[in-house]
């Protein structure tokens, strides 16, 4: 059955064809996107969700989105969508953070020429019959200094820009590299550095505990006399009410700003005043930017349905296309090691190490990760899965560990996983053959080589004779097939084990006529997702 998706804001058609082309059935009905009554009522029938910003994505909207799998927002910002709330229903939020990076690196660009030369005012004076030529005396842009903070995709356009115009750039960012800030040509520098020397700011970070009035009032006051600042990112970077008193006190010349604290801007304190630029969040307002983000919100969102692969997720980590091919059948074998150490755990789950060694060292570990995680969980939570399981081992004071390695052994790859309580450390390992599948290769350090089927069962005893026989005289005398089976030990007359991979679920009664022969220290069975 093909995946279905709607449509619930205003998205090209070229978008919307996508869906349909992809083989996915699509209902467009961007006026859903501010009636969330009705968009409660039909969101259970979608496996993916496309929005721009009118639709709201709460907690209500994601409890009768029984079936949801995924939530595209066409452009960058997703403060309408509960990323919490969603990451615990196992809902993956996208974004297109690359789609309208030029545009609103420009509209930045723009906003500065706007304030360095008074145009809106000078235009409102002019169209009023007026000519106060003497009134509306502007600054250069060429060898001032332009101070960025944030030099990431949109302001590193910014500073590419900027340079163009012959301005000195320095930049405050946390995660740029010097090399990296030499290849750009601008200065790395540290943020009070910044506000002391900047005749320009301009801001290009995100909206998060860090950056959250990175410019207060305290940082503003650092600022160099005449300093002209520009916010084309997120409102609450600034202290908007301590900027209107600097621009009213002249310490700073002007402001210009497309994004506020509290939107729709209806009243701020910033309007009305002089030499302050103001835009109704039109940074990524162009033709070719929405466009081009509709186009790409409905690609990552056929990718996923289609394939798996995961892109600009805001609360998993990414897997390409290419990715998804060669890490499928590792996905998979994560998933399988994890339910296996979940379903021989009753106690609580205090740590999880995870150790990968080989070719799949060099993988996706973060997606792997994600995997094992819910694989073990799913025995508590069926409902798990790869982008809820993180939150819920958090919640659950879970300590995740990663170690990976160079190849060690026989096999070119595998991965270890180990679950600790308070009682008992419990391991198994695992690859994947040539042939694509996954095989358990190691439990409790016993060497085996066991195929994964969707029923097992797992017993352990001591290395005596007549095990074979009883297990398998004990199945065949109660109609269970046996399609596999698979023993181990960990040396002569020590401990064993046997992994069966059987047609069905052995029924408890069969259980009990193998415990009752008095063999087994364990009889435990297994169920996988194959």
């Amino acid at each position: 059955m093909a995946p279905k998706v709607l449509v619930s804001d205003k998205l090209s058609e070229t978008a919307v064809q996508i869906f349909r082309d992809r083989g996915i059935d699509v209902d467009f009905m961007p006026e859903l996107g501010k009636d969330k009554e009705k968009l409660a009522e039909v969101i259970g029938q979608y496996d993916g969700l496309a929005i721009r910003s009118a639709t709201k994505v709460t907690p209500t909207i994601l409890e009768a989105a029984t079936n949801l799998k995924v939530v595209g927002r066409a452009g960058i910002g997703t403060d309408n969508v509960d990323k919490e709330a969603a990451s615990k229903k196992g809902v993956i939020v996208m974004n297109t953070p690359y789609g309208n990076m030029i545009t609103t690196a420009e509209h930045a660009i723009a906003m500065m020429f706007a304030v360095a030369r008074q145009i809106p005012e000078a235009s409102v004076s002019t169209h009023a019959g007026k000519w106060e030529k003497s009134k509306f005396m502007g600054v250069e842009l060429t060898n001032k200094t332009l101070g960025v903070i944030g030099a990431g995709n949109i302001g590193g356009i910014v500073c590419d820009r900027a340079r163009g115009l012959k301005m000195k750039v320095v930049a405050f960012d946390p995660f740029l590299s010097q090399e990296k800030a030499d290849k750009m040509g601008v200065e790395k520098v540290e943020l009070d550095d910044l506000l002391s020397r900047a005749d320009f700011i301009t801001l290009h970070v995100p909206l998060t505990d860090g950056t959250k009035n990175i410019l207060s009032a305290e940082n503003l006051a650092k600022t160099k006399k005449g300093v002209r600042i520009i916010n084309c990112a997120r409102g609450g970077l600034v202290d908007e009410a301590a900027l209107a008193e600097l621009l009213k006190s002249g310490h700073v010349a002007g402001a210009a700003f497309d994004v506020f604290a509290e939107e729709p801007a209806k009243e701020n304190p910033l309007f009305n005043l002089p030499n302050v630029v103001c835009t109704p969040h039109l940074g990524a307002a162009t033709t070719e930017a929405q466009e081009n983000v509709a186009l790409q919100v409905a690609e990552q969102m056929s990718n996923y349905l289609l394939t798996g692969a995961v892109e600009n997720a805001l609360n998993m980590p990414s897997v390409t296309a290419e990715e998804a091919k060669i890490m499928g059948p590792w996905i998979k074998l994560a998933d399988h090691l994890g339910a296996f150490a979940g379903q021989m755990t009753d106690e609580p789950i205090t740590a999880i190490n995870i150790l990968y060694d080989g070719v799949v060292a060099d993988m996706n570990l973060a997606a792997l990760n994600c995997s094992v995680i819910a694989g073990i969980l799913k025995k508590a939570n069926p409902d798990v899965n790869m982008v809820s399981a993180p939150v819920v081992a958090k919640e659950r004071g879970m300590k995740i560990s990663t170690t990976n390695q160079d190849k060690s052994g026989s096999f070119d790859g595998y991965i270890k996983v180990t679950v600790v309580t308070a009682e008992r450390e419990r391991s198994i390992a695992g690859t994947v053959f040539s042939d694509g599948k996954p095989r358990f290769i190691q439990i409790k350090g016993i060497n085996i080589d066991a195929e994964i089927g969707e029923h097992m069962l797992y017993t352990t005893n001591e290395d005596v004779p007549g095990i074979i026989g009883t297990l398998g005289q004990t199945m065949g005398e109660n109609g269970v097939n046996i399609a596999n089976f698979t023993l181990g030990r960990s040396d002569v007359g020590s401990g064993a084990i046997a992994l069966l991979y059987v047609d069905e679920e052995v029924p408890a009664d069969v259980q009990k006529k193998l415990a009752d022969t008095g063999k087994f220290r364990q009889i435990k069975t297994l169920r996988f997702d194959v």
